[in-house]
C-alpha cells in the first residue's frame, strides 16, 4: 500500500505549500532595507499600476551558459526519472493488493510479497540517484544564472546615465530588487523546475500506467482533474495580486526604516522618533491587511482543492466498485488506476507552489529585464567614438538649450554659450541654483543638451568614446564622495593600475600624509559608509588626492577647498595651483582668493552669462554683475574690516545646482557627531562648506579620531534564545492561536481517518457483488464527508495562523524599530548598525519569525495530531506488527536529523556574505557620478563579484547537502515499504493478523512518518527562525545609554539658557584611543551669543553633540541652567534647541512636510510660510511648480545646495527654540541670499543661547565671546576686538592666516 503514502505525503506536501509560499513571495521582496522613494508617489503608482508585468518564461535562462545547459539537461532527466519512480509504486501496489487479496493459500502469500518488495528496493536505488542529481544540478545552475543576472543588473544599472537616476529609480529600488527580486528569479529558475519536471514526469507516468492497467476507470476520474487545476489557478491568482500589493507595502516601511536610520541625527535632534514610528506603523498596517487576505485566499484555495480531491475518491471508489462487479477488474487493478490518477493529479497540485514560484520570478525579472534591454542614451560601456592620441583642452559650450529630466518644464539654459580655450582656468561665479554646477555635469556628459553641443578642441563630446573622454577629465567636488573601503582603494580609483608610491606621491601632493600617518591603519584605515569614520577636510584631500593621481588634461574643481582649515587650505591650493599649469580648469567659485587669478571670469545669472571678463577687466565697471557680488559680499564684512585686513573673500555661492557633479556625497560625518547631521545613507547630499576654514567647523575630533577598525565590523556573535520568549511575544494572539489549532487538529486528523477508510476499502473489492455494491456506496460517502470537513477546516487554519504570524510581525516590526530609533547616537556608529543593515535585520528576521508563527506552527500542530492518531491507529489494528515497523522510523529521522544540522550551519554565513555585496552595489549606486566621473564601473564589478564568491560556494554546498538528504529520504523510505511488507506477509502467514490489518498498521504509520518528516522540512526554517529570534532579541534586549523614550528626568517651567561645561573629558566610544576633550570648561551666559572656533578636528562639532546629548561626556558635567543635563528629561531638552548643520538633511518629501516637520508635523500652513520667508526660501519655494509641494527627492537632491539650506533653516525657525545652534548655517548660501538670511538668524538670535561653530568672520564678529578650541581645552575665549590684539595668539594667528590667504 505503498503508494497511499505517496498521495497522502502529496497532499500534505500541498498544504504546506500553499501555506507558505504566497508568504515567501510576499515577503522576499521586502527583504531589502533600503527601499527609498517618496511615500507618496509609491501610493500613486501603486493605484496606477495594480497589475504586475511579466516576462515570458524562457527568457529567464538568457544568461545561461554551456555548463549550465549541461547541468539542466542533467537535471532534468533525472527529474524524469525521479518523476516515474512514484508511479512506479502504483503499479506495486496493485500486485501487493492482489497477492494479499487473491492468495488464498497463506503460504503463498511470503513468496510473492518477497518478490514485490524486492522491486521496491531496486526503485529505492534507482529514486536516490535520480533525486540526487535533479537537486543538485538544478541548484547549482540555479545559483550560477542568478548570480550572473544578479551582476549583469548593477553592471547595466552603472551605465545608465545620471537623468536615469533622477527620475526612474533610487538606490533603495535598485538594492532592492538585486537582494530580493534576484532570489525571487533564482527560486524561478533553481531546483523548482526539476520539481516541475519531476511532477509533470509523475503525472505523465501516472496516466500511461492508469490507461493501460483499466482505460475505462482512468478516463471517469481525469474528469476531476481540471476542477483540480481550475482551484488552484484562481488561488494562485489571488495570491499573486494581494502578494504584489504585500511588496509595495513593505517597500514603504523599508523605505522609512532607511531615511530615519539614515538621518537618524536630524530625526533625534528634531525628536522625530514618534513620527518615524507612527509612519512605519501605518505602512506595517497595510502589509498586515494583505498578508492576512493573502492568507485566507490561500486557506479557501487549499480547502477548494482537498475538497474536490476527496469527492474524486469518492467517485472512484463507487465506479471502481462497478467495473468490479460488470467489467470483471480485479480489486489490484481498480486501487493501480486510481493510485496512478490520483499520484499524476496530485502532482499537478504540488505545481501550484512552483508555478507561484515561476509567476513570482517572471513579474520580479520584468522589471530587471526592461532594465537591459533599455536604449541607453548615453553608454560608458560603448566602445565606438573617437580616441585621439591626445586633447588640447579647448573647451566650448555652444548655444546650448538645457533642463534637467527630473523637470523638465524648468528651463536651466536657453541659448548659453561659454568658450574655455586651452591650458586656461575660467571661474563660474553666480547666485545658487544659477546653473555654475550644470556646467560641470555637461562637460562630463552626465547629461546631454537638448538642444547645442558640448565641444571639446572643436569635436562634439557625442563623437568620443564615453569612457576615454571621462578618462581625460578629473573633478575634485564640493561634496567629496568615498567608497566603504581602505583608503588606498579610495584614491586608487583615480589610475587603474596604480602603483602605492604614485598613491603616496599623489597623498603627499594633496597635503593628506600627516592625518593619514596619525591613523592606525594608516593608508589601509577603512573609511566607513560614504567616508564616515573621516571629517569633512579629510575627506576632501583624499577626493583630491584620487584627483591628483588621474592626472587629467582638463580639471574641474567644484569649490574644492572648501572643507579644509586656513593651514591645510592654503597648501591644498598651492598643490592644486602647481597640478592646474597646462590644464583647462574650471573652477565653480565662492572665493575671491581662488577666483582672482583665473584667466576668464563668467557670471551667470538664471542661465545666461551676464558678463565675462578677468578680475580686473570685470572690476572696472561698478554697475556690473561682479561688482555687485563683491559689494554683497563686503557688506557682510564691514565690522571685520575695522579690525582685520581686508580679506577680500568672495563668497560668491556655493552653488550645489540639483544635480551637481556630487550629489550622493555623505551626509555629515559621523564621526563629526554633529547634531543633525544624518548618516552615512546613500543620496546623501552634503551643502557646501563655501568658507574659508580657518575658522572652520563641523570637523571632526583629532585626525581620524572616529576611525573604526576593520576588525571592529565583524558580526558579533549573537547568544541563543529560548522560543517561548518569542510565544510570549504572541500572547495577545492565544485566543486565536488556539482557534488556529482545532482547525489544524481537525485537519491532522483528515488522513489518518482517510488510511482506515482506505484499508476498509481494499478488503470491500474482494467482498461478493451484492455486499461490494451496498458497501462501496457507504465508502464513497464517507469520502464526501472527509471532503466537505477539509473545505472548513484548510481555510480557518490557515486563516487564524495568519492572523496570529501577521500581528507578530507587526509587532516585532514595530518593537525593534521603536527600539533602534531610541538608540544612542554611538550605537549608529558601529559598521552593523548602518540604515542597510538595520533594514536588512527588521524585515529577513520579522519574516522568518512570521513563517514559524504562521506556517510552520500550523503544520506543527497539524501533523502532531496527524502522527498521534496515525500511530493510535497502527497499533489498534496490530500492535506486534506497528511495533516492528516503528523501530525502522528512527532510520528516516535520523537522516532527516543528518541532513538538518548540515544545512543549518550554512544559511546564516550566506544572509550575512550577500549583505556585504549588497552594500558594495548600494555604494556604488549611491555615489553614481563618482563612479561615472571616474570611470569605475569595472572597478566596482570586481569588488561586487568578489564578495558573491562567498555565498555562491555557500549555496552550491547547500545544494549538494539538499540532494544528498533528498535522496537518501526517499531511498529510506522505498527501503521501509519493502520491509513493512515482507514482515506484513510473515504476520498473515504465521495467522497473526489478516491482510487488512497490515495495511492499516502500514497506513498508520506511514501517516506518522509523512507528519514527522513534513515537520522535519520545516526544520531548516525553523533552525533559521532561531537565529532570527536571536537577533531580534539582541536588538530588543539593548539598554540605550541614552534614552530619548525614557520619559523620567525634570523639565524645567521657564529655560533661560544659561549653559556650562565643568571639566569635560570626552572620548568617542568607538575610538576610545584618542582624547577629544581634557577638562573642557567652557560657560554661555543666557541671551548670549558664543563662536566656537579652532582648527578642523580640534572638537567644536562635539560641543554640539554634547549640548544635544548625542553623546555623554566621560567625566565632568555639562549644566543647562544650573541642572546637570542628564538629569533633564531628554525629549523636553532637545525641543529647547534648534540646529541648523552645515549639511542639510531633508527628507524624500515635499518641501511643506520637511519644514513642519521642525514641530513635529504640526506647523499650519502660516507658520510654515512665515519659517520660509524669515529664512528668504519663500521666494524660491513659489518660483518652483509644485510649490511647497514640490518633493526635494532622496536627500533633497532635487534642490540645490542653498536651497536645501534656506529649507533647514526655515524648519529651525518652526521650531522656536529656547537655545539655537547654529553649525555654519549659512555657508551654502550666494552673497544675497547669506545677507538676508544672516539678518533672519540674528532675529531669532535675540535673547536666545545661540552656539555658532564658525568658519566666517563676518558670523563670529558680534558674538558676545569667543572661544578657540586647541587640543582639547579652551585655548583662549574672549571678544573679537580683545582676541586680535593678543600678541602670537591662537585667534589672531588664525585671522592673519585666513587674511593673508584671502588677499592672495
Amino acid at each position: 500500500m505503498a503508494e497511499g503514502s505517496g498521495f497522502n505525503k502529496g497532499i500534505n506536501d500541498e498544504e504546506k505549500i500553499t501555506a507558505s509560499t504566497q508568504h515567501s513571495q510576499e515577503t522576499e521582496t521586502e527583504k531589502t532595507p533600503e527601499n527609498s522613494g517618496n511615500f507618496e508617489d509609491s501610493d500613486r503608482s501603486k493605484k496606477k499600476k495594480e497589475v504586475a508585468n511579466t516576462l515570458p518564461y524562457y527568457k529567464l535562462f538568457s544568461f545561461a551558459d554551456f555548463t549550465d545547459y549541461v547541468l539542466m539537461i542533467v537535471g532534468t532527466i533525472n527529474a524524469i526519472g525521479n518523476g516515474i519512480c512514484l508511479p512506479l509504486t502504483a503499479v506495486l501496489l496493485g500486485e501487493l493488493i492482489d497477492s494479499f487479496g487473491e492468495t488464498v493459500n497463506t503460504k503463498q502469500v511470503v513468496h510473492q510479497i518477497s518478490k514485490v518488495s524486492l522491486k521496491y528496493v531496486y526503485l529505492a536505488m534507482g529514486s536516490g540517484v535520480a533525486a540526487f542529481f535533479q537537486v543538485v544540478c538544478w541548484v547549482v545552475t540555479g545559483e550560477r544564472q542568478a548570480s550572473r543576472i544578479r551582476s549583469l543588473y548593477l553592471r547595466t544599472i552603472l551605465r545608465q546615465e545620471i537623468g536615469f537616476f533622477d527620475k526612474e529609480t533610487s538606490t533603495g529600488e535598485i538594492i532592492g530588487r538585486m537582494s530580493g527580486d534576484t532570489f525571487l528569479i533564482q527560486d524561478a529558475m533553481g531546483e523548482k523546475v526539476g520539481r516541475i519536471v519531476q511532477l509533470a514526469a509523475t503525472f505523465l507516468g501516472g496516466f500511461v500506467i492508469a490507461v493501460i492497467k483499466g482505460w475505462l476507470l482512468t478516463f471517469v476520474l481525469l474528469s476531476s482533474i481540471p476542477t483540480l487545476v481550475i482551484s488552484g489557478g484562481i488561488m494562485s491568482m489571488f495570491i499573486t495580486k494581494l502578494t504584489s500589493r504585500g511588496q509595495s507595502a513593505y517597500t514603504q516601511a523599508g523605505t522609512v526604516v532607511e531615511q530615519t536610520i539614515g538621518s537618524i541625527r536630524t530625526v533625534v535632534s528634531f525628536t522625530g522618533e514618534r513620527q518615524a514610528i507612527d509612519r512605519y506603523d501605518k505602512s506595517l498596517l497595510k502589509a498586515y491587511r494583505s498578508g492576512v487576505q493573502s492568507g485566507l485566499a490561500s486557506g479557501l484555495g487549499a480547502g477548494v482543492f482537498k475538497f474536490f480531491l476527496f469527492s474524486t475518491y469518492s467517485m472512484a471508489v463507487w465506479y471502481g466498485a462497478k467495473m468490479i462487479i460488470h467489467k470483471g477488474y480485479t480489486g489490484g487493478q481498480v486501487m493501480n488506476v486510481i493510485a496512478a490518477v490520483l499520484t499524476g493529479s496530485f502532482s499537478l497540485a504540488q505545481a501550484s507552489p512552483c508555478l507561484s514560484a515561476f509567476a513570482s520570478g517572471q513579474v520580479a525579472a520584468f522589471k530587471m529585464f526592461e532594465t537591459f534591454s533599455r536604449k541607453l542614451e548615453i553608454d560608458p560601456y560603448d566602445t565606438n567614438g573617437r580616441k585621439l592620441d591626445d586633447i588640447h583642452g579647448n573647451i566650448e559650450l555652444r548655444d546650448i538649450y538645457f533642463s534637467y529630466p527630473a523637470r523638465v518644464d524648468e528651463c536651466i539654459f536657453s541659448g548659453f554659450s561659454l568658450s574655455i580655450p586651452s591650458g586656461t582656468t575660467a571661474a563660474l561665479v553666480g547666485q545658487s541654483g544659477s546653473g555654475k554646477s550644470t556646467v560641470i555635469s555637461l562637460i562630463q556628459r552626465f547629461y546631454d543638451p537638448q538642444a547645442g553641443e558640448v565641444l571639446i578642441d572643436g569635436i562634439n563630446m557625442k563623437e568620443f568614446q564615453l569612457r576615454w573622454i571621462r578618462g581625460k577629465i578629473g573633478l575634485v567636488s564640493q561634496e567629496p564622495v568615498l567608497f566603504n573601503t581602505r583608503i588606498r582603494d579610495n584614491i586608487a580609483y583615480g589610475k587603474d593600475g596604480a602603483t602605492i608610491e604614485e598613491i603616496k606621491a599623489a597623498v603627499e601632493f594633496a597635503n593628506a600624509t600627516k592625518f593619514i600617518d596619525k591613523l592606525p591603519q594608516g593608508l589601509d584605515t577603512m573609511v566607513g559608509e560614504h567616508g564616515t569614520h573621516l571629517s569633512g577636510g579629510q575627506k576632501q584631500r583624499i577626493a583630491i588626492a584620487r584627483a591628483i593621481l588621474k592626472d587629467p588634461r582638463i580639471l574641474l574643481l567644484d569649490e574644492a577647498t572648501s572643507a579644509l582649515d586656513a593651514e591645510s587650505e592654503r597648501i591644498v591650493q598651492e598643490a592644486l595651483d602647481t597640478v592646474m599649469i597646462n590644464r583647462t580648469t574650471i573652477i565653480v567659485a565662492h572665493r575671491l582668493g581662488t577666483v582672482k587669478n583665473a584667466d576668464m571670469i563668467a557670471v551667470i545669472h538664471q542661465g545666461k552669462i551676464v558678463e565675462k571678463g578677468s578680475h580686473s577687466e570685470l572690476i572696472q565697471d561698478p554697475d556690473g554683475a561682479y561688482c555687485q557680488l563683491i559689494r554683497l559680499q563686503e557688506l557682510n564684512k564691514e565690522s571685520e574690516q575695522k579690525t582685520a585686513n581686508d580679506q577680500d573673500t568672495l563668497e560668491i555661492t556655493a552653488d550645489s545646482v540639483r544635480h551637481s557633479s556630487e550629489k550622493m556625497s555623505s551626509l555629515r560625518s559621523i564621526s563629526r557627531g554633529s547634531s543633525g547631521n544624518g548618516n552615512s545613507s546613500r543620496h546623501s547630499s552634503s551643502v557646501p562648506f563655501g568658507v574659508h576654514t580657518a575658522i572652520n567647523i563641523q570637523e571632526t575630533e583629532i585626525a581620524g579620531s572616529r576611525i573604526i577598525p576593520a576588525s571592529a565590523t565583524s558580526l558579533q556573535v549573537v547568544p541563543e534564545v529560548p522560543l517561548l520568549r518569542l510565544l510570549y511575544l504572541n500572547k495577545p494572539e492565544y485566543p486565536v492561536l488556539f482557534l488556529g489549532s482545532i482547525a489544524a487538529v481537525t485537519n491532522g486528523l483528515i488522513f489518518p481517518i482517510f488510511g482506515v477508510l482506505f484499508s476498509s476499502i481494499i478488503k470491500t473489492f474482494y467482498e461478493p457483488a451484492h455486499q461490494l455494491q451496498k458497501d462501496s456506496k457507504f465508502w464513497a460517502s464517507m469520502f464526501l464527508v472527509l471532503g466537505v470537513v477539509a473545505l472548513l477546516a484548510m481555510p480557518l487554519q490557515i486563516y487564524f495562523f495568519s492572523v496570529a504570524g501577521y500581528r507578530l510581525i507587526k509587532r516585532i516590526r514595530l518593537m525593534c524599530f521603536e527600539k533602534v530609533v531610541h538608540m544612542e547616537i554611538s550605537w549608529f556608529d558601529e559598521a552593523d548598525h548602518s540604515s542597510g543593515a538595520i533594514g536588512a535585520r527588521l524585515s529577513a528576521d520579522a519574516t522568518l519569525l512570521r513563517g514559524l508563527v504562521g506556517d510552520t506552527l500550523s503544520l506543527v500542530v497539524q501533523n502532531a495530531a496527524t502522527a498521534i492518531s496515525g500511530l493510535a491507529i497502527a497499533f489498534q489494528a496490530n500492535w506486534i506488527l506497528a511495533l516492528i515497523v516503528l523501530a525502522m522510523v528512527p532510520i528516516m529521522g535520523l537522516n532527516g536529523y543528518i541532513q538538518l544540522k548540515s544545512i543549518s550551519g550554512f544559511s546564516a554565513d550566506a544572509k550575512k556574505l550577500y549583505e556585504d555585496a549588497s552594500q558594495v552595489a548600494s555604494d556604488a549606486v549611491g555615489s553614481i557620478r563618482t563612479v561615472a566621473s571616474f570611470c569605475a564601473e569595472e572597478k566596482v564589478m570586481q569588488l561586487y563579484q568578489l564578495k558573491c564568491e562567498g555565498p555562491m560556494k555557500a549555496s552550491i554546498r547547500q545544494g549538494l547537502i539538499s540532494g544528498t538528504g533528498f535522496a537518501s529520504s526517499l531511498f529510506l523510505l522505498f527501503l521501509v515499504y519493502a520491509t513493512s511488507f515482507y514482515v506484513g506477509a510473515r504476520f498473515v502467514e504465521a495467522g497473526k493478523t489478516g491482510f487488512p490489518e497490515v495495511f492499516r498498521v502500514f497506513f498508520g504509520l506511514s501517516m506518522m512518518a509523512v507528519a514527522i518528516a513534513q515537520s522535519g522540512a520545516v526544520a531548516p526554517d525553523f533552525s533559521k527562525a532561531k537565529s532570527a529570534t536571536a537577533s531580534v532579541f539582541a536588538i530588543l534586549d539593548q539598554k540605550s545609554k541614552i534614552d530619548s523614550s525614557d520619559d523620567s528626568g525634570t523639565a524645567l517651567e521657564n529655560v533661560k539658557g544659561e549653559i556650562e561645561f565643568r571639566h569635560v573629558c570626552f572620548k568617542y566610544p568607538s575610538r576610545p584611543d584618542i582624547q577629544i576633550f581634557r577638562d573642557l570648561c567652557l560657560t554661555i551666559r543666557s541671551g548670549k551669543t558664543v563662536a566656537l572656533v579652532g582648527e578642523s578636528g580640534s572638537g567644536k562639532s562635539t560641543v554640539v553633540s554634547l549640548l544635544q546629548r548625542f553623546y555623554d561626556p566621560d567625566s565632568g558635567q555639562i549644566v543647562l541652567d544650573g541642572v546637570e543635563i542628564q538629569r533633564l528629561n531628554l525629549k523636553w531638552l532637545r525641543e529647547q534647541m534648534g540646529l541648523v548643520s552645515q549639511e542639510p538633511v531633508l527628507f524624500n518629501e515635499t518641501i511643506r512636510a520637511n519644514i513642519s516637520y521642525g514641530k513635529a508635523g504640526n506647523a499650519t500652513e502660516a507658520e510654515i510660510t512665515e519659517a520660509a520667508e524669515l529664512a528668504n526660501a519663500h521666494h524660491f519655494i513659489s518660483g518652483l511648480q509644485q510649490g511647497y509641494d514640490t518633493v526635494v527627492g532622496e536627500r533633497g537632491i532635487q534642490l540645490s545646495g542653498g536651497q536645501k539650506q534656506r529649507v533647514a533653516i526655515a524648519r529651525a525657525i518652526v521650531k522656536s527654540p529656547r537655545i539655537l545652534l547654529l553649525d555654519e548655517a549659512t555657508s551654502a548660501l550666494d552673497a544675497e541670499s547669506e545677507k538676508v538670511v544672516q539678518d533672519a538668524l540674528d532675529r531669532v538670535m535675540v535673547d536666545r543661547t545661540t552656539v555658532v561653530v564658525a568658519h566666517r568672520l563676518s558670523t563670529i564678529h558680534d558674538a558676545d565671546l569667543i572661544a578657540v578650541i586647541k587640543n582639547g581645552v579652551i585655548a583662549e575665549k574672549g571678544k573679537h576686538d580683545t582676541l586680535i590684539q593678543l600678541k602670537d595668539g591662537i585667534y589672531a594667528s588664525l585671522v592673519s592666516l585666513h587674511t593673508s590667504h584671502a588677499s592672495s
